[in-house]
């Protein structure tokens, strides 16, 4: 315990699923949190059982697809804390169509939540995290930006460019010190794969089930991938930079 004290870090998607889950054990190893969402009512409480556990955290009403907004929310955290050493850019949506059934506002509603939202928060977060003397970087892929899935064009499409985005982004700023890594989660049970079920006509039970069908034999948690996450945010991975880690119980090995 411990890994990250006397560090900051900015969490985007922090109200629920993956996001809360990664604030929760990134304060709980020592780390200022951010808890950055859209969601102001779930989002502060967040920042608050952070805090009623001994830790340090604000909430930031963010939607991380408008540049003031990203702007707004790294300066907030610089004012609470100090700086910024971590970023994790995990806020993501998702939208079950194909080419033909996708609006051109769905498409780039996408493309803006998964991909803009990248860009805009390290655009502002990178000069702090330089003044730190470095840190790490950590965005949200998904399995399916490496192979592709049925009936979710932007989606694939957005979560492929998040994956060679973090490449190109670990070779700009290694030379400074930040290394920039990227989760490739497999089915993970929270409110977004949910709403992947109600898009496709499923109920959440056969939905659920099908997502488990993989070696490890179950879904997976939040509480999974807030571990790959901590483990690019820590010093255990002092010399990984430009990685693509799939956590997924196995889902893409065969």
């Amino acid at each position: 315990m411990g890994s990250l004290e006397g560090k900051t870090a900015i969490v985007s998607g922090a109200a629920s699923g993956i996001g809360r889950a990664t604030a929760l054990l990134l304060a709980r190893e020592g780390a200022a949190v951010t808890v950055a969402d859209i969601d102001e009512a779930a989002g502060p409480k967040v920042a608050g059982q952070i805090t009623d556990e001994g830790g340090q955290a604000i909430f930031a009403r963010c939607d991380v697809s408008q540049s003031a907004d990203c702007k707004r929310t790294v300066e907030e955290t610089v004012a609470a804390f100090g700086g910024v050493d971590i970023l994790f850019n995990n806020a993501g949506i998702i939208r079950r169509a194909d080419v033909l059934d996708t609006t051109e506002e769905e498409w780039d509603q996408v493309m803006a939540v998964n991909i803009k939202s990248i860009f805009l928060m390290s655009k502002y977060a990178i000069p702090y995290i330089i003044d730190a003397g470095g840190g790490s970087i950590i965005n949200t892929g998904s399995g399916w930006g490496l192979v592709g899935g049925g009936d979710a064009i932007s989606y694939c499409a957005s979560k492929g460019a998040v994956v060679n985005m973090t490449r190109a982004m670990a070779i700009d700023h290694g030379p400074q010190n930040i290394r920039v890594n990227c989760i490739c989660p497999g089915d993970t049970d929270t409110e977004m794969l949910r709403n992947e079920a109600r898009q496709l006509g499923e109920t959440d039970e056969v939905f659920l089930a099908g997502a488990g069908d993989r070696p490890l034999q179950r879904i997976g948690t939040p509480e999974d991938i807030a571990q790959a996450v901590l483990h690019f945010a820590s010093d255990a991975s002092a010399w990984t930079t430009g990685a693509v880690l799939v956590v997924d119980g196995g889902g893409l090995a065969g």
